[in-house]
Parts: C-alpha cells; structure tokens; sequence
C-alpha cells in the first residue's frame, strides 16, 4: 500500500477549472511537497515535471547559451554535461544523478543524424515525446500511467483530425505506439475505427469540429479536469490526489497566460511547421476567427 499524506493534502486550497489566479507558483508547490514525499512518490513527482526538461533538451540543443525553464529537474550544466556524454552518469552531487534512459537515446540518435542534414523541428520534438510517453506509460503507478495514455490519445486524436482536413501524411505526425496510435494512423473510418472502444470519441469528435481555439482548449482541459477527479475520488490522502492537484495547478497556470492572440498565434506556427508555405491554411483559420 502507497504511502498517505493527509496533512499535506488537507492543507491544500480548493481549486477550480475557473480559477483565474494561482494559489501557489508551481515550484512552490513543488518545493514545499517534494522532500516530503517517499523516495517512490517523489519518482513520480520527477516524472510529470520531465516535460519541461523535455521542452529544455530541444532548446538548449537549438540554443546552446540559453537558459533552461527552472520547473525541469535539472541544471543547465547537468544538460551540457548529459549532451556532450549522453552515457555517462552525472556527476557526483548533481541536482539529479539519475536521467531516463529515453533522454540518452534522444540525444545519440540527434548527435548520429545530424550530420545527414538539418532535421525538421518538429520531427525531433515527435520522437522526444514518442519516447517520453513510451517510457511514462510504463510507470508501475495506474493513475500515472493512464494519465499520460489518455493525453497521448487525445493529441493524437486532434493530430488525426488536422492531418485528415489538410491532407497531410498521419503517419509524419502521429506519436506512439499504442492501440490507438495504430488506427489513428492507418483507418480510413470517420470514427478511426473506435467504435465504442474509446469512451472519450464521442465528446472529442465534438471537441474537433468547435472552430473556436480557446473553446475548444478549455473543453479539453474540463475533460482532463473531470478526469482527475473521477480517478482520485477514492484517493483522498493518496499521492494520486496529490499529483493530480498539480496538474490541476499547471491547467489554471496555462489559462492565466493563455489569451486569444497567443493561442491564434500557437496555431498558426504549428500548421506553419506541419505545412510549410500553406497560405489556403492560415487564411481558412483566419476566416474562422475573425471575432
């Protein structure tokens, strides 16, 4: 049996989906619960904040002098080091002595390719999120890893969507390796050839046809919100609870940030990147938000 926290957790403010302001910055939070968590929660805790290192590999990879985003779990010089010799352990009294295996082969299939020629961004950034999902989804902890199963089908789901409406190849985009992966990538069927299978087609179908960008981010915020709740209603005390109020905190974060401009422009880069040079995209997106 996981370990409980109940005073932890009973300290912890009630938050909503509508909050416009933040009860704690996020490495507040981090820096309050962390040290006081088991060895094999604060694994977990690591894991969700992996994304930023993540965001901070491809960076510093592109721009070797910049400065990583400090939610990652590690130190700028722990990246430089962990770059020049991917296979080597950190240095003794790192800020994290152990990096994923997923991170090293990352960067020896960059370091090996790279001199074939420049790499599309977003084919890189693909295969780092195919092996962090692939290795975050073996997580011996349920909630975690069916967390990071629902996120992965629910992009790859939108990612279908966008390939379908602008004849782009699924097979460049899709990440993964699950079940769904595979019929997101290959079925023909207006459903992907789910059927039933996956209880979320229904509300995302609906979700893709919104041609509202924000809305339909918040409705795929509210899906994840009411997700965790469902998924911990039973773990009041539990680090499932727990990890689950944080990535409730990172979804009010993103909406403090988030305005229309911002989330026009993210849109527009993206299919910038999936398509280049495709003005009929941009106009037609254009079109649709004229608000």
């Amino acid at each position: 049996m996981g370990s409980e926290y109940y005073y932890l957790i009973a300290g912890l403010p009630n938050i909503s989906i509508e909050d416009s302001k933040l009860p704690y910055p996020i490495l507040t939070f981090r820096e309050e619960v962390e040290s006081q968590l088991s060895e094999t929660d604060r694994t977990l805790l690591r894991l969700l904040f992996l994304k930023y290192d993540n965001r901070n590999l491809l960076e510093l990879i592109r721009h070797p002098d910049g400065q990583p985003d400090p939610k990652g779990n590690m130190t700028l010089d722990e990246f430089a080091e962990l770059i020049r010799e991917p296979d080597q352990p950190l240095s003794e009294g790192s800020k994290r002595t152990y990096v994923p295996d997923y991170m090293k082969i990352f960067i020896r299939s960059y370091q090996t390719e790279k001199e074939k020629g420049e790499q599309s961004l977003i084919l890189w950034e693909d295969r780092l999120t195919t092996l962090y999902y692939e290795y975050a989804m073996q997580c011996e902890n349920a909630f975690v890893a069916a967390w990071f199963e629902l996120n992965l089908n629910i992009n790859n789901f939108l990612t279908a969507i966008t390939c379908r409406k602008y004849g782009l190849n699924r097979m460049d985009y899709i990440v993964g390796d699950n079940e769904y992966a595979q019929f997101f990538r290959t079925s023909g069927a207006r459903d992907f050839g789910l059927g039933d299978t996956w209880e979320y087609l229904p509300l995302m179908q609906r979700v893709a046809e919104e041609s509202n960008l924000l809305v339909r981010e918040r409705q795929i915020d509210r899906l994840k919100w009411d997700w965790l709740e469902e998924h911990t209603v039973f773990k009041t005390f539990t680090v499932e609870s727990l990890l689950a109020w944080l990535l409730k905190l990172e979804m009010i974060e993103r909406w403090t940030k988030l305005d229309r401009a911002a989330g026009e422009q993210t849109f527009r880069n993206l299919i910038g990147v999936m398509k280049t040079g495709s003005n009929n995209v941009l106009a037609e997106f254009k079109r649709n938000n004229k608000k």
